[in-house]
């Protein structure tokens, strides 16, 4: 039998805006795609007007044939044109031949001595949101949202990271903008029908100024870059000076702004969402935080963590980690396929758009037990045996993985420990949380929290 002429997957008939919009409530989605790879298995076809419009891919081996073996065969769908809104031709949503070129000369900003290097200024930033929260009525216990919080400290890490200490002049630009593409893209996503970018809605032209004014920052500091000739260790500085092996060339001036503006919404969007989803389970599971606090005093005693105590702090990846299997912040990646193709022996037509979904896969009892419990020690070297590659994927997998990937743990088990160090975060108890698939999946209304000091019996 050739490939294209199998048999279709088995699935539900839903409408398709129940699916793509959450259009039968908040939160639609998480409950439509897991229900149906229980119902149907691993290959599951939803079909629009008769003919397969997705497919939910929820196997490890199809996961990774799409992801990666025959990778070529698929581009980002047509959801990523979003995306481009903000990030234009940057990584995560260019294609072919010249995406390949762009992770090449990306890829050595993110070497594993240049995260080394970056831990001081992740602890430093840490410290200063402490010290904030110390002289601030947060530290007598009135509550705040831990998710702005670590949208802030996340932003400034970024930030300085790309742009070094001229940084701290932009961030306020930086921050305005971004907030507005961020609700920007987040409306337009939860949107089912919406008029076109170009009419001149309210919301369209805060879009457009916000987007001006973060371009002009990026191209402000790519020219004192040049008219400076030297070069710090930011990665803007890196992305100047790099060459393609193959020809030589280096980056246009449009070409580093959309780098430097994906670096900017993923590199504090994906971490901010993690990190505030551990909060709020660790908040939830004080047996959890309190192994976890076990093993920083062992540790670190009272000193800020370095890199090189990372190796040394197994249990905090491990709730970083965890966290990010029950709240993958990229709960969804779709892909669509340019010719036919079959999985696990269905057909998957051209044109179709594939899902993988990290919430779901993530909650697959045949890899996971007991998937919905936090239990961080699921992730010990003796329990994850066995366990296929692509049953778990965070930050996607293939050759599109993440760049930022160990940008991304390296920052988030920074923080964890020298926040946990000094003070217990206790969720409000009246205050409702609950996932919202977005573009990520944040917290739809926040997530409140009170400080309470470390040392001191927990309340």
């Amino acid at each position: 039998m050739k490939v294209g002429q199998g048999k279709l997957p088995p699935g539900p008939k839903l409408r398709l805006d129940r699916i793509l919009f959450n259009r039968g409530g908040p939160g639609e989605q998480l409950k439509i795609l897991p229900a149906a790879a229980r119902d149907y298995g691993p290959v599951v076809g939803f079909r629009f007007r008769k003919r397969i419009a997705l497919v939910l891919l929820d196997d490890p081996a199809h996961i990774r044939y799409v992801l990666r073996t025959n990778n070529r065969n698929y581009l980002k769908s047509n959801q990523y044109e979003l995306v481009k809104l903000v990030v234009g031709d940057g990584l995560i949503a260019s294609e072919g031949d010249f995406w390949r070129r762009q992770r090449r000369l990306v890829q050595p900003a993110f070497h594993r001595r240049r995260i080394a290097g970056l831990v001081s200024l992740m602890a430093a930033e840490t410290e200063r949101t402490l010290a904030r929260w110390s002289d601030s009525s947060w530290g007598q216990g009135e509550p705040f949202d831990i998710v702005q919080e670590m949208t802030d400290l996340t932003l400034r890490i970024i930030s300085k990271t790309l742009f070094g200490p001229a940084a701290d002049r932009h961030l306020e630009r930086i921050s305005d903008a971004l907030s507005v593409l961020d609700r920007h893209l987040d409306r337009k996503t939860a949107t089912f029908i919406s008029l076109p970018q170009w009419a001149p809605t309210p919301a369209n032209l805060r879009y457009r100024r916000a987007l001006a004014d973060l371009h002009g920052v990026i191209h402000e500091a790519i020219d004192e870059h040049k008219r400076s000739g030297q070069r710090g260790d930011d990665l803007l500085s890196m992305l100047l000076e790099a060459r393609d092996e193959r020809t030589g060339e280096g980056m246009d001036d449009k070409e580093m702004r959309d780098e430097t503006m994906t670096l900017l919404f993923a590199g504090h969007e994906t971490t901010t969402v993690a990190l505030s989803w551990t909060w709020w389970l660790l908040g939830t599971h004080p047996e959890a935080e309190s192994r976890l606090h076990e093993e920083l005093d062992g540790v670190l005693a009272d000193r800020l963590p370095s890199f090189e105590d990372l190796p040394d702090l197994p249990y905090t990846r491990m709730v970083f980690q965890e966290a990010m299997r029950l709240y993958p912040p990229a709960w969804v990646m779709s892909r669509r396929p340019l010719k036919d193709d079959e999985v696990g022996g269905y057909r998957i037509p051209a044109g179709s758009t594939v899902l993988i979904s990290p919430y779901v896969t993530h909650r697959n009892p045949r890899y996971w037990d007991s998937p919905e419990v936090f239990d961080p020690e699921r992730f010990l070297l003796q329990r994850s045996a066995g366990r296929p590659e692509f049953a778990y994927l965070p930050f996607g997998g293939g050759p599109r993985k993440c760049i930022g990937d160990h940008f991304a743990m390296t920052e988030g088990v920074l923080i964890l420990a020298t926040i946990a160090q000094r003070y217990h975060l206790l969720p409000v108890p009246e205050h409702p949380v609950e996932p919202q698939p977005l573009l990520t999946l944040k917290p739809k209304r926040g997530i409140l929290v009170s400080l309470q000091k470390r040392g001191s019996q927990r309340v």
